[in-house]
């Protein structure tokens, strides 16, 4: 909690300090508070989840073009719509970029076309520096039995985050498709970066994290950017993802009364807020006192997982069960694949917060 308490005291001195900073080297590239604003009043109340078809391991398998499952997608965006879900977070991959540009952007235009149909908007990712640190295009790897997200590839990978002779490609590639999509109104916000200092790069991270927030105020599209808080110990980094994101983004898997203080001192910063991660059921993380309390804040809900399938989020961070049994409580997901909801309690609460 001191660590929090830290990070609010650099949160209250953001609107003297470094915001003004940011602004002064950037003039009127960071949204203003009332612009930020204006835009969140304009939206509904904005609900979803992590998603990825549950046939594909990870962002490789989903863009890729040998892999990509619009049916699937197709099938499983429809469970979102039934219980009035609008908008899914999505992780792109460079890698599947690279491959084929056009190819990539004409499978990106497709997955938004599905989504726009069922009434979904889509907050996509560029980086991440989550699990496997070296990723591969080509065939991805079977998942590992009862290891969460066994085959999810960081992106760019490590060392390559760190190593500035591959911003060459990278800022091509993030310009390219903002180009593309810039003005697309079925794209609700732009992730920058997922997690940034996890796997134990803390600031290493930073370098990068400056240049695709540069890359895409250059490229200045129509819809925000944001990259989201995860870890309070990460000062430098929050400081900088605060200061510079048009709408305020973190994750959470606490509780509800904790959470609840993270919104309170997040809101303080004068911007909307959206929580691109919650919900751990082991962890008390929880749609039935978790989502209530954001509804009622006005901040928006995404939680991590949707369908069960080859990310096996179904298992827990740290408690792999290789015989592959299902666990007694799922760790993440709402659905399996049939469509069937593994607690019908939840999706009953998620389509009457949302007038389903």
């Amino acid at each position: 909690m001191q660590t929090k308490l830290k990070v609010l005291a650099l949160a209250l001195a953001m609107p003297l300090g470094m915001r003004v900073m940011a602004q002064q080297k950037a003039p009127a590239q960071v949204w203003s508070e009332a612009k930020a604003k204006t835009w969140y009043a304009q939206q509904q109340w904005l609900v979803g989840a992590d998603f990825i078809p549950s046939t594909a391991i990870n962002q490789l398998e989903m863009w890729q073009a040998d892999t990509f499952d619009p049916k699937t997608i197709d099938r499983e965006l429809g469970y979102a719509q039934g219980i009035g879900m609008n908008v899914m977070r999505v992780f792109l991959h460079h890698l599947a970029w690279e491959q084929d540009p056009e190819g990539f952007k004409k499978r990106m235009d497709e997955y938004l076309a599905i989504s726009s149909k069922h009434g979904v908007k889509t907050m996509f990712v560029f980086f991440d520096d989550c699990w496997n640190k070296v990723p591969k295009a080509g065939k991805q790897p079977e998942p590992k039995p009862g290891i969460h997200n066994s085959g999810w590839m960081q992106d760019p990978g490590q060392p390559a985050s760190d190593n500035a002779a591959n911003s060459p490609v990278l800022e091509k590639y993030v310009k390219d498709v903002l180009k593309r999509f810039a003005n697309d109104k079925r794209i609700l916000l732009w992730d920058l970066y997922n997690e940034p200092g996890n796997s134990d790069k803390g600031n290493k991270t930073l370098p990068l994290l400056k240049s695709v927030f540069k890359w895409a105020r250059q490229v200045n599209p129509s819809q925000p950017v944001s990259a989201g808080v995860w870890r309070w110990d990460l000062e430098e980094l929050n400081k900088f993802q605060i200061a510079n994101s048009d709408v305020i983004t973190y994750h959470d898997y606490t509780p509800e009364a904790e959470h609840l203080k993270t919104v309170q001192f997040l809101k303080m910063n004068g911007r909307p807020l959206i929580c691109t991660e919650y919900m751990a059921r082991p962890r008390n993380s929880l749609f039935g006192t978790v989502l209530p309390m954001l509804k009622k804040e006005n901040v928006g809900a995404i939680n991590w997982g949707f369908v069960s399938g080859k990310t096996n989020t179904i298992y827990a961070w740290d408690t792999p069960m290789p015989d592959g049994k299902e666990p007694k409580l799922w760790f993440h997901d709402i659905f399996r694949k049939d469509g069937t909801a593994y607690i019908p309690e939840e999706t009953n609460l998620i389509k009457k917060l949302t007038g389903r």
